[in-house]
């Protein structure tokens, strides 16, 4: 049997979220007292949730529309499947620090160490270990990030995606925007806010799926992302 990894942050009400991003909100719309028409009971269990977010919630994928104007027309429900269903390999950065940048040096040299190769149409998971030092603590939103030029290395392997424990890719107001719109230029995108990269650091190559959801113009939208590991 296949070893399944889940990747994926849970989502609940009032969770950390990006600076500017809707808050989440989790309320219960209906319960079964109410189906039930049960005006005796004192318990109220949930058959209905409402949900309050954006799209750019908890583990999710960018579109290529939320990089850069340009990109407008390319949303969410227009990208193609197969970018989000890809092999995928993960690269050990875990010495890099708050704020950090990673270099395509670090790259290269985390791919030597692992003695792996990215190859196109990959999936290339950073693993900082950001995520297990800092989630919950004031310096969630201070973690590393890679640098424009090495952006611009990963897209130039032509990559499908690549993916960090953070909540940006690049280092907010040093390098963020700019790998999102190099992202957008040359046609691949990223993950954030991955969880569990740890348990995939000398495994070798493994099935990554993150499946978006289909919204119609959509920015991006929130996946279940795991590492598949089939039996050899």
């Amino acid at each position: 049997m296949a070893e399944i990894i889940d990747l994926s942050m849970a989502i609940w009400s009032c969770m950390p979220i990006y600076k500017g991003l809707p808050e989440v909100k989790i309320t219960v719309h209906n319960s079964h007292e109410q189906w039930d028409n049960d005006t005796e009971s004192t318990d109220i269990t949930p058959s209905v949730y409402k949900l309050e977010l954006g799209e750019h919630t908890g583990t999710h994928v960018d579109a290529l529309n939320h990089m850069a104007k340009e990109h407008k027309d390319i949303s969410i429900d227009s990208m193609s499947l197969s970018m989000f269903y890809t092999s995928g390999i993960c690269l050990n950065l875990s010495h890099k620090g708050l704020r950090e940048l990673i270099t395509v040096e670090d790259l290269k040299a985390a791919c030597k160490k692992a003695n792996q190769e990215i190859k196109k149409d990959d999936t290339i998971l950073l693993y900082t270990n950001h995520y297990r030092k800092t989630y919950g603590t004031p310096n969630w939103g201070n973690g590393p990030g890679i640098t424009a030029k090495a952006a611009r290395w990963l897209g130039e392997q032509e990559i499908s995606a690549f993916a960090v424990e953070t909540m940006s890719p690049g280092v907010a107001k040093v390098s963020n925007k700019e790998v999102h719109r190099i992202c957008g230029e040359l046609g691949f995108t990223h993950y954030e806010n991955m969880i569990n990269m740890h348990l995939l650091i000398g495994r070798g190559r493994f099935r990554f799926i993150a499946l978006a959801l289909k919204i119609r113009g959509g920015t991006g939208s929130p996946v279940r992302a795991v590492a598949v590991f089939e039996d050899k």
